[in-house]
């Protein structure tokens, strides 16, 4: 899968590797920094993908574009297409500039709008990863884990680095008896779960 990397590829996560670690570090506004992954959680990601059920792939929380192109790995090997939302003009024309550099328009699809809105329409999601501000992170997880086919996988970013923001929230998406679950230490901390049962 990785061996699919296109040169424009790499050159485009380089770019955006270089902007973020100068985002934060040179005052750009929270608000405005691109708060990405880091490459070995994009790897880590995509490997995630890859081996899900079949399904929907759906990202919340898209800025540039970068972890949708680890993603469009993934879904370039399934045969799946990842739906991606944000709802940030600015970072939204940043990620159509990366899905025209890179060619992964094909495999990528952005969703402009409000995550929870857009989320309530979907159905039969094998891979979920929530990468958004942390105010929305339990109501995404709660609309997916809704959503999750058998054996389906939803993930969250930042959940041990930014813990203090989100007080309980990771707990309570792991007592969820539809999930088993585990916090992975890569990268800012990602959440792991994966739907046991049958849906009802």
């Amino acid at each position: 899968m990785f061996e699919a990397v296109t040169e424009a590829m790499a050159a485009r996560m380089r770019a955006l590797e270089d902007i973020d670690s100068a985002d934060r570090s040179d005052g750009t506004p929270h608000a405005k920094r691109l708060r990405q992954v880091s490459p070995e959680t994009g790897r880590f990601l995509a490997i995630l993908a890859a081996g899900a059920p079949a399904g929907n792939c759906v990202e919340v929380g898209t800025s540039a574009g970068y972890s949708a192109l680890w993603l469009s790995l993934a879904c370039r090997a399934r045969g799946d297409v990842l739906v991606t939302i944000d709802r940030d003009p600015d970072k939204m024309a940043l990620a159509e500039e990366t899905l025209r550099l890179t060619g992964t328009g094909d495999v990528v699809r952005l969703a402009r709008g409000d995550a929870l809105e857009i989320l309530a329409g979907f159905d039969d999601v094998a891979f979920a990863f929530v990468d958004a501000n942390r105010d929305v992170l339990l109501p995404c997880a709660q609309l997916l884990v809704d959503r999750l086919v058998p054996g389906g996988i939803l993930t969250a970013d930042n959940v041990i680095s930014h813990a203090h923001e989100i007080p309980g929230v990771v707990e309570r998406i792991l007592a969820d008896p539809r999930l088993d679950g585990v916090v992975v230490p890569i990268g800012s901390g990602v959440l792991l779960a994966r739907r046991v049962g049958e849906r009802r």
